[in-house]
């Protein structure tokens, strides 16, 4: 369940106006806007390490930690097939995939058709990839693959993958390899879009994009973009002044 960018933007303009705070330009309430999801998203996260690291098992704190989850969970990817991205060296190149990753889950590869999919480890660059290498019992094989992330100067990050798996091969039709991840995505940036008739921005919903959050978010993305742009509203106001911002008052915002 998505936010409407319209139904946050009108309750923004309308509360900017009953506080007689000025106009707020569809281009700073874009910013705005990609500011504050970011922020709720993130806080998803903190709030997440925070609640596993408190001690507690009552239901309170069990629905607190599922609440989050739950929240996260539409971010969730599982299984995105790579191959395509993958370069001769092993390396999965994450800035050209098809979404933004926020964050890894897991990598899992087969060298050939047939095989099962092997979960691969991730190790820190340095002492433990030496370690790994010297080891003949933490040795990277074909069922106990290994990665790391490497920082490519200009290029962002890329994942490197021992042993390195061969996506296809000319003269081996048995090579048919595959490389798959599950991912957390950054959320799609937001974007009140619109048209200018008679001097005035109106809403393009065919361009618009809505926010990616939780439909319980929309007071949340309210309260901090109106703080983004100056104006300071306690939250049990702002519940209250939104939830009376009757259809003829919002429509009245938009004329």
């Amino acid at each position: 369940m998505a936010v409407s960018i319209d139904g946050v933007y009108q309750k923004v303009l309308a509360l900017a106006n009953k506080e007689q705070r000025g106009y707020i330009t569809p281009q700073e309430f874009n910013l705005f806007a990609d500011h504050a999801q970011k922020e709720i998203f993130e806080q998803y996260f903190y709030d997440l390490d925070q609640f596993q690291r408190a001690p507690g098992n009552d239901i309170t704190y069990s629905d607190r930690v599922t609440n989050v989850e739950n929240k996260i969970s539409h971010f969730k990817r599982y299984d995105s097939n790579v191959s395509s991205i993958t370069n001769v060296n092993g390396d999965v190149r994450l800035e050209n995939h098809s979404e933004d990753i926020y964050k890894l889950i897991a990598l899992r590869l087969r060298h050939k058709a047939g095989e099962s999919l092997y979960v691969a480890e991730e190790i820190q660059v340095g002492s433990e990839q030496f370690l790994y290498e010297q080891s003949p019992l933490t040795r990277n094989t074909r069922k106990r693959p290994i990665y790391w992330k490497r920082m490519d100067p200009g290029k962002g990050i890329s994942l490197r993958i021992y042993p390195r798996p061969q996506i296809s091969d000319p003269y081996d039709s048995s090579v048919d390899g595959a490389v798959v991840i599950s991912y957390i995505k950054t959320p799609v940036k937001p974007n009140w879009s619109y048209n200018v008739i008679n001097d005035k921005p109106l809403y393009n919903s065919t361009n618009g994009v809505d926010f990616e959050l939780h439909a319980s978010e929309e007071i949340e993305l309210v309260y901090r973009i109106l703080a983004l742009a100056g104006i300071a509203i306690e939250k049990p106001q702002l519940t209250q002044v939104a939830a009376g911002l009757g259809a003829g008052q919002i429509q009245q915002e938009k004329q």
